[in-house]
Order: C-alpha cells, then structure tokens, then sequence
C-alpha cells in the first residue's frame, strides 16, 4: 500500500525581509514506513519532522521560499519493491528537490539501494540508518550514530569492553535476517563473542527458557512492544540478567506497557535527551507543546533534528534551489551545528557519532 499526505503549507504571507513572499513554494519529501514493526518509530519521526517544518516555515521558510513537507506512507516492511514504487512518485514530481528524514531503519536501507539502482539523483537527507554495514553512496547523508556506535557505547559505560561474550535477542526471524550481518561484524570489531538465541515466534517464552549457560549480558534487536514480551519473561527467571536495547525502543513506552519489574533495561539513544538543555532540545520542546498534543519522544526529537539539518544546509545554497544544487551542497558534506548537535561526516560519510543512554532500573525508574 502506498498512500501520499502532505502537509499543507500555511498561509505564506511575508518572507523574513518584511516584503510580501511571491515564491512558489520547494517540497521536501519524507518517507515512512507503516508496516507494524516500524509504525511507532515512524509516527513518531514524522510527528517531529511536521512540527520541525511548520516551526520553518512560520519563520520564512527557505531563503523566503515556503516548504510543502510531502508525507509518503509506504507499508514496506523493508521490501525494495514498495521503496522503489513511493521513489518513482518523488521521481516524477519536479518540484521534489530532496528526501528527508526516512523511517524506520529497514525502509532507510531499501532506500539507499533503490536510489543507486534507479541513479535517482536527489538527495537524502538524514535517515534513520541504524545499520553499521551499509556502504553509503554520495547521495545519502546519514547524522544519526549507527548500532555499532551505540553498542560500543553501552559497553564502555558499563566498563564491560572486557567481557568475551554476549547473547543476542532477535525480535523475529526478520530481523535475524536483516541484522545479523551487521551485529556479527560489530562484535568481531569489539573483540566479543555473539551467541544468537532463536524466538521462534514466542519471545515471552524464549525470556522463560533461557539457561544457565546463557550470557548474562544481553543485547535486543527489535522495537519496543518484543522487547516488553521478552522482560516478561524473563521476570519468572531466577537468574538476573542485563539486557542493551538500541535507539529502535522507547523506555517511555516500556514503563507504560509494564515492563522490566525485575529486569534493568540500558537503552542508547542517536539523539541528546529529551529533557536535555541544548538549544535544539528546547526548541523541539517549545515547538511540539505550541503544535501538537504529544509528549517528547527521542523518535520525534530525531525526526525534528533531521528536518533542521536539512533546512541549516538548504538556507547556505547560492543560487536557484533545484535537486542538483540541493545534492552538490550536501555532497560538499560540511560540518553543521544545528542548535548544539553537531553533525560531522567521517570517512565513512557518515555524520552522526552522538550517542547518550537511559537505563531503565529493576523497580521502573528512567535514569539517565
């Protein structure tokens, strides 16, 4: 299923010079993927990119040109073919002069692959690339930290960079699938050994069974609702264990749904914390409580990031504002501070090493 939204451009009375705006507006698409394990993570990511646009275009716009923020919601499930039929719309719309803030992790990496093999030639712009293995071609600028960043991290906080081993929960077959390759060659980096563990379908039961033989340290591949059904689980066992969830999980949601009582949950976040006191943050808190009644997420935060990337790097071009005058100045892949989150590209092209981490404790409080 693929269905387009837009968000309407406001009433674009005045540009920043005071003189009435006469400029026909430049759309920026988004991509997001619907399908049931990537819903919340997108609904949210687009929630912040929406509240990050509208917030722009209140303030000007682009150099005095509105934004139309064209949502494509794309039932994906990481399929290639549903992201080659939501990038033969963008294709076709001339007006589209770049991608930005595609989500979840999955439908990010169908796009990058279908970009190079239809050489589509626009941007993309700050995707929710979780994956540390994908190779990244010219014209894809990822700024959030990939999994084997937030790895590294949630062991080095945990002074465990010495331990030889450790068990690692896929949510599904599917993830398995997608992610192994990426977590093996993570944990031959770190010097760690990875034992998988199947679920078989039923991760409450997998949290039950678990042996004594089995790590005490574990890492969860997958989104938040698996991984309250695995610490469900896991609360019948004896045994105390550690579990490291990635940016994919929301603590917030886990605390609401119940879970971890008796089992501590390290999560890592791409993105600063949402009470955080860097200019962005609070930005992104003023702007979400003036346009829409939902609490701060960090999915939403990177999504509000990903969208101010795109416009502090759109605001520096010279000259018309087309998709190859977008692509070349992002390609130029220059260091931007955008309100304290510094994006920074490496050799590797990508721009995002900004990892920080909640835990949630044995007895239901956030930390961190």
């Amino acid at each position: 299923m693929l269905a387009a939204g837009g968000l309407a451009c406001a009433p674009f009375v005045r540009a920043q010079s005071g003189r009435p705006a006469q400029q026909r507006p430049i759309t920026i698409a988004q991509l997001i993927d619907t399908s049931p394990a990537q819903q919340d993570i997108s609904k949210d990511f687009l929630i912040g990119s929406r509240a990050a646009w509208q917030d722009i275009n209140a303030r000007g716009g682009i150099r005095g040109r509105p934004v139309h923020h064209q949502s494509i919601e794309v039932d994906a499930g990481g399929r290639a073919s549903a992201a080659m039929v939501a990038l033969a719309a963008v294709k076709n719309n001339p007006a589209c002069v770049a991608l930005a803030g595609t989500a979840g992790d999955l439908l990010a990496a169908a796009v990058v692959a279908a970009s190079r093999q239809e050489r589509l030639g626009i941007a993309h712009i700050a995707p929710w690339l979780q994956n540390s293995s994908l190779d990244i071609d010219d014209n894809t600028f990822p700024i959030f930290a990939a999994r084997q960043q937030q790895i590294t991290h949630a062991l080095k906080s945990l002074n465990t960079l010495s331990v030889q081993d450790i068990g690692v929960i896929y949510a599904s077959d599917a993830d398995r699938a997608a992610y192994e390759d990426d977590v093996l060659r993570t944990a031959a980096a770190l010097k760690v050994k990875a034992q998988a563990f199947r679920a078989n379908g039923d991760l409450q039961l997998l949290g039950q069974i678990l042996g004594p033989g089995t790590p005490a340290l574990l890492l969860f591949i997958g989104g938040t609702p698996e991984l309250v059904q695995f610490t469900q689980g896991l609360e019948r066992q004896s045994r105390q264990r550690l579990l490291i969830a990635l940016a994919d999980v929301n603590v917030q949601t886990m605390t609401q749904m119940g879970a971890a009582k008796t089992t501590a949950v390290i999560a890592t976040q791409a993105v600063p914390m949402v009470t955080s006191s860097l200019p962005v943050v609070r930005s992104y808190r003023e702007v979400l409580a003036r346009l829409f009644d939902e609490p701060p997420t960090p999915h939403s935060l990177a999504g509000f990031i990903a969208a101010r990337y795109a416009s502090e790097v759109l605001n520096d071009i010279d000259g018309a504002i087309t998709r190859q005058s977008v692509l070349a100045a992002f390609q130029r892949r220059t260091a931007v501070d955008v309100g304290g989150f510094r994006v920074a590209f490496d050799a590797r092209r990508r721009g995002g090493s900004y990892v920080t981490q909640s835990m949630l404790s044995h007895d239901g409080r956030i930390i961190g």
